[in-house]
């Protein structure tokens, strides 16, 4: 592989740099770096950091791949700025077999637009009732270390309590969709003002508290690892602040529709408002830019959840749950954290590489921006502002509840092992 000099660019934000890369590998950073047999790239002043990495990735394949597949899916998430997504279970068949989980992983290495790590099931078929093969997925090529039913809540106690139990012992970690079944049924949107205004089936907080509640509580029992899915009240954010505070080993992620958008926008009854959980009420949204802001919620994680235009195009009660995110990730953060004054972009650099990849164990990601170190890199244009346009995205579907909206910052190159995967905005 060739060298690439990536020249003027502020590593994390900070001070102006020029940095190498030979071959898989950064080799230098500094200024004044010589460019001898070096293609140059004039960064200008654009923000550097570690390749970005998503625990909550939705690919669809196998089973869906009318939605999106490993090769568009991973195509968006170079455009977006991440060299490594962790792969969500809820496929058909459900990944809760060593042999699906290696045939996402290989689709992922044959594509080569950024590494993908399969998340295994925590229960068979996702249905709560028995424990999947989790040894025989960490122990296949994959190397399964995260499990989650994700789309589903593991509601029964003894079954959560057992998984956590099993992965203990090679270091793994549930990730739960905190959803009481029970407290949900029939909900399409937040429970509040709004959705008693609009005559639509609420979704209380507290049957996202509760799950959080006993799952932080059965972790400290067994003395395991736990992560929070999707967290998105105040009331969710308080109960995690305190399981910390007592030092039990739980993890939380918030997604960058749960920092930006109100269930306010579920007036219009547009369906690609409608997601899992839902959106909450701007006091929520605050809560949880505060709670991001301070450590309480670890990582920034997208749940992108690409339908067929079909799936969404109808009546709200009717539409399938979830947003697209991987492209416009990097932007929304920017945009309610940074330009907010609430995080610097070494602080974004943690949220949405350093963390995740150490929760995953991705462990050739988000690491530091030095000589030695794999070349898994992102370079993002701070200064640009550009409506969203979903007629671009590299992803199969266009479900995305920012079109036509104005947003901050633009990835113009990634780079997986020293090797571009985009170009001034385009896939390479």
């Amino acid at each position: 592989m060739s060298k690439i000099l990536i020249r003027g660019a502020k590593v994390l934000g900070g001070e102006v740099q020029d940095v190498l890369i030979d071959g898989e590998t950064i080799a230098q950073v500094g200024t004044g770096i010589d460019a001898q047999d070096a293609t140059v790239i004039e960064a200008d002043g654009q923000i550097l950091l570690p390749g970005l990495v998503d625990l909550h990735t939705h690919l669809r394949e196998p089973g869906r791949e009318d939605s999106e597949t490993v090769l568009t899916g991973t195509q968006a998430a170079a455009r977006g700025g991440f060299t490594s997504v962790f792969a969500m279970a809820n496929t058909f068949p459900v990944a809760d077999t060593a042999g699906v989980v290696e045939q996402v992983w290989r689709l992922g290495r044959e594509h080569g637009y950024c590494d993908v790590q399969p998340i295994g099931a925590v229960t068979v078929g996702l249905e709560g009732k028995q424990l999947a093969e989790l040894g025989a997925m960490h122990d296949s090529a994959a190397g399964v270390t995260v499990f989650s039913d994700d789309g589903k809540c593991v509601d029964d106690a003894v079954i959560m309590r057992r998984a956590l139990e099993y992965v203990k012992a090679f270091g793994g970690v549930v990730a739960q969709h905190a959803q009481e079944p029970r407290l949900t049924e029939g909900a399409q949107m937040n429970e509040g003002v709004v959705s008693a205004e609009l005559g639509l089936g609420g979704w209380p907080a507290v049957a996202e508290e509760s799950i959080i509640a006993r799952d932080v509580l059965l972790a400290e029992h067994v003395g395991s690892r736990v992560h929070i899915c999707h967290l998105s009240t105040a009331g969710s954010v308080e109960i995690v602040r305190w399981a910390k505070s007592r030092g039990i080993d739980v993890t939380a992620e918030v997604t960058p529709h749960h920092l930006l958008l109100t269930d306010e926008l579920v007036r219009s009854y547009n369906p690609v408002y409608k997601v899992n959980p839902p959106l909450r009420t701007e006091a929520d949204v605050m809560a949880l830019r505060e709670a991001l802001a301070d450590g309480t919620i670890d990582i920034v994680a997208t749940d992108h959840a690409p339908h067929p235009h079909e799936d969404k195009d109808c009546e709200w009660a009717a539409a399938a749950m979830g947003m697209v995110g991987l492209e416009t990730a990097l932007s929304v953060v920017q945009h309610t954290m940074v330009d907010s004054g609430l995080l610097d972009w070494a602080g974004v650099a943690e949220r949405m590489s350093v963390k995740p990849a150490r929760i995953g164990g991705a462990e050739d990601h988000g690491r530091p921006v030095s000589a030695g170190e794999p070349a898994n890199l992102t370079l993002v244009d701070p200064a640009y502002r550009g409506p969203v346009n979903p007629a671009g995205f590299a992803s199969r579907s266009r479900n995305t509840p920012y079109e036509g909206r104005e947003l901050p910052g633009r990835v113009t190159h990634t780079f997986l092992r020293g090797r571009a995967t985009v170009v001034d905005g385009k896939l390479a």
